[in-house]
């Protein structure tokens, strides 16, 4: 038996063919593009998603050898944050608009000023910010030409995508409860549903909203026309799946409360297992309270928007190797050869921004000098995603979370000088597991269940999920960063708001 899954990642889609044993049987990888129209705006082609799993699909039957008649079941993680709108037979009318686009700050703003946060209670979340998706539907129905007369249904990229394989229409679009709880507000977390309370307040209409769906739930079956295009056989039911930042944490082992993860994706996450919501940690900027895959789970995760991207960004456009999956290697080598702190240079990875505590920020090198060079820079870089994780830490140790032991996953987790980096600034050991495939695993998993196939879901992750290495801190380099830190930290609270200001009426300037 045999389940075909497919994460619709921001840089890229995976996708490969499992057994029901956890054997990963063949695999394959489209890089996705993204546009970038003006100045803090980022947009997709959400048939792009569809392309490359149709295309990946392909490849993975070819590669495999399976039968089509043996594969059971298939399922999707994708994007928690973001949106594409779809008329009645499921064609998108607007771009697909991830978490690294920015235009919806002035809804942010006016919901901010403007409306009474009734979610608080409900969704355990008290940020509002413009990458959330009921910002960006928010600026779909106040500025984008003719989307209420086209947009029947909003869905998020990874049922975009089934529901195209499973040839569904709007009618019949669904939002699992874990992608769900990755808008942030609009649903109460407990009910797993959406909250008429909330949408009425943010001035979102329900009808535009697709139902809410467990994770394991078949939701159509494969189309012969797509089946055709896949090399699969029609009628293969399709399990609605969850949100990648849900299933990455679930194949990484976040089982119990007290556990987190580094999810070092496009968009580096770092997720923490708690039993309940925390007042004193909902309230702290950039925290985020979600639900899990699995029934009665919950976890607290915060975001750097460019993390991974930060390195495609700067082999892409300032090393001039766009493509070339053998630079990380290769800068890695050469950055293990600098000490701690990158020979004075600091990075600050907001490239396509922060989040409301830090308006307007944008990237920054700082701290150049003729001794550094692009080695020196990409280390900076490696060391940046680490300090915004030590911000993060540090709200949940004075929590109560003592958090000595985090599990690395996801495509950072393969780097082991970046794993020991994360270490040493975190003053905590990294565990990482013996397969970095991320949701994909958790994919297939789920896809096996919703068929039957697996009697529990939870025990079977527990059996699957093995490691493989362990990254202690170093203590001399643990000082080192701890006091770099504070330096950042007293720039970031200090003259860089300032800095950042005068970028941003600069950008207005130029965009007369």
């Amino acid at each position: 038996m045999y389940y075909m899954a497919f994460d619709c990642g921001t840089m890229g889609t995976k996708t490969a063919i499992y057994r029901i044993d956890s054997t990963k049987v063949a695999e394959a990888y489209r890089e996705n593009k993204i546009a970038y129209p003006q100045p803090g705006w980022a947009e997709m082609d959400a048939m792009g998603f569809v392309r490359a799993a149709q295309e990946g699909a392909r490849e993975c039957m070819a590669k495999s050898g399976v039968n089509p008649a043996e594969v059971r079941a298939i399922s999707a993680s994708g994007i928690i944050c973001g949106i594409v709108g779809i008329d009645d037979d499921w064609n998108p009318v607007t771009p697909f608009v991830p978490y690294l686009d920015n235009r919806a700050r002035g809804e942010a703003d006016w919901v901010k000023k403007n409306v009474d946060p009734v979610w608080a209670a409900e969704s355990g979340n008290t940020t509002v910010d413009e990458f959330m998706p009921p910002m960006i539907l928010r600026w779909f129905l106040n500025h984008y030409s003719g989307f209420r007369k086209q947009a029947v249904r909003v869905v998020n990229n990874g049922p975009f995508v089934l529901g195209r394989l499973a040839g569904l229409k709007a009618k019949d679009a669904f939002l699992d409860w874990a992608t769900m709880s990755g808008w942030l507000i609009g649903y109460d977390a407990k009910k797993r549903d959406w909250s008429q309370k909330q949408l009425s307040a943010l001035g979102i209409p329900h009808d535009i909203l697709p139902r809410i769906v467990k994770p394991w739930d078949v939701v159509g079956y494969l189309d012969p026309e797509e089946a055709e295009k896949m090399g699969l056989r029609a009628g293969i039911p399709i399990v609605a799946g969850a949100g990648d930042t849900m299933q990455s944490a679930l194949a990484s082992g976040l089982l119990e409360p007290g556990l987190s993860t580094d999810v070092a994706g496009t968009a580096s996450i770092f997720a923490v297992a708690v039993p309940d919501v925390s007042e004193a940690i909902s309230k702290t900027p950039g925290m985020m309270f979600a639900t899990g895959t699995l029934e009665n789970s919950y976890f607290y995760w915060s975001m750097i928007r460019a993390g991974g991207l930060s390195l495609r960004w700067f082999r892409d456009n300032i090393a001039n190797r766009r493509g070339d999956a053998s630079f990380y290697a290769e800068m890695d080598a050469l950055a293990g050869e600098i000490p701690a702190g990158a020979k004075g240079v600091l990075f600050f990875p907001y490239i396509q921004g922060a989040g409301p505590d830090l308006p307007g920020a944008c990237g920054i090198f700082a701290g150049l000098y003729g001794s550094a060079d692009r080695v020196a820079m990409w280390r900076a870089i490696l060391e940046a995603i680490a300090y915004e994780y030590a911000q993060m830490v540090a709200v949940y140790r004075a929590n109560g979370i003592p958090l000595t032991e985090v599990i690395g996953t996801e495509g950072g987790s393969k780097s082991p000088l970046w794993t020991q980096i994360k270490a040493d600034v975190l003053n905590a050991s990294y565990k990482v597991p013996a397969r970095s495939e991320g949701g994909l695993m958790a994919d297939a998993a789920v896809a096996a269940y919703g068929v039957g196939d697996i009697a529990d879901l939870k025990e079977t992750m527990r059996d699957w999920v093995t490691f493989r290495g362990r990254f202690d801190p170093d203590p001399k380099s643990s000082q080192i960063y701890a006091r770099i830190i504070e330096e950042r930290e007293k720039m970031l609270d200090g003259s860089m708001r300032d800095v950042f200001s005068q970028l941003e009426g600069m950008r207005k300037i130029l965009a007369l």
